[in-house]
């Protein structure tokens, strides 16, 4: 069972407008195991995806105190492919496009590039595997001799992130707002991907601003962020309180002055 974990984190990056460092993470604590779906919830600007930007090694994030360990291991020093190659993996919420590298290119090298060079996959092997996930996926054959995310919708993109996710099969999946602007039907097919992933060699960190991802991917444990700290950790239920009383109803529960981005004019 491989763990995570994040102690004390404090986090900064560069204002450009103030032209100076500006705290964002403010002392977050989590731990979690393979075989656990965790959720992080919160309103605009409260730092998730700084976590997990942070956690991947994103080098505009500045780490100031704290610890991210992987296995008991820090990962600070690392950089962004030797922790993938540990076995963590981001789905962003706006993946990037890379020309003159097809799909299929890509999978077959991310995959390798976590084994050994003696145990390579073969291609038969590669294509066995890639044949289930795009089936699993709803996906066309057609996608995987595409360039990396050139011209996909949103829909696709999302898609084609967690076909990846199922190529790779990494220990920690953190999944940045994968629901963001998908339909009902694109958001049952990515969850029920990342569904078929769970089980003792699986752990996911799935953040969201909304409870209708967690209908479809029930997580075990739901952690509430405000003003750059988790502030509320509990059950599935945590979250459908959240839809029916928002962060404001939190926030006053927990008697924090803390000012919402929603209270803003």
């Amino acid at each position: 069972m491989a763990t995570l974990e994040v102690k004390d984190l404090h986090v900064s990056v560069q204002d450009e407008e103030k032209k100076q460092e500006k705290e964002i993470l403010k002392g977050v604590n989590l731990k979690m195991s393979t075989g656990e779906i965790h959720a992080i919830m919160g309103p605009n600007g409260t730092g998730k995806s700084t976590l997990s930007q942070t956690i991947m090694g994103q080098p505009s994030y500045h780490v100031t105190q704290g610890d991210i360990l992987l296995n008991g291991e820090s990962i600070l020093d690392m950089p962004v492919d030797e922790r993938a190659r540990k076995g963590l993996f981001l789905a962003m919420q706006y993946p990037a496009e890379i020309q003159g590298v097809t799909n299929a290119e890509f999978l077959r090298a991310a995959i390798n590039a976590r084994r050994p060079e003696d145990d390579q996959i073969s291609v038969m092997d590669f294509l066995k595997k890639l044949d289930k996930n795009l089936k699993l996926l709803d996906m066309s054959e057609s996608m995987t001799e595409r360039y990396l995310n050139e011209g996909f919708s949103g829909g696709e993109k999302k898609r084609n992130e967690i076909l990846q996710l199922l190529m790779i099969e990494p220990s920690f999946a953190l999944l940045d707002e994968i629901d963001s602007g998908l339909d009902i039907d694109a958001l049952k097919v990515v969850a029920k991907g990342v569904n078929s992933m769970r089980g003792d060699n699986f752990g996911s960190l799935i953040i969201t601003h909304y409870q209708r991802l967690l209908n479809y991917i029930v997580p075990d444990t739901v952690h509430v962020m405000m003003d750059g700290r988790i502030v509320k950790t509990g059950g599935p239920e945590l979250a459908k309180k959240l839809e029916d009383e928002g962060y404001a109803g939190l926030r006053d529960e927990l008697g924090l002055n803390i000012k919402l981005v929603d209270d803003e004019d």
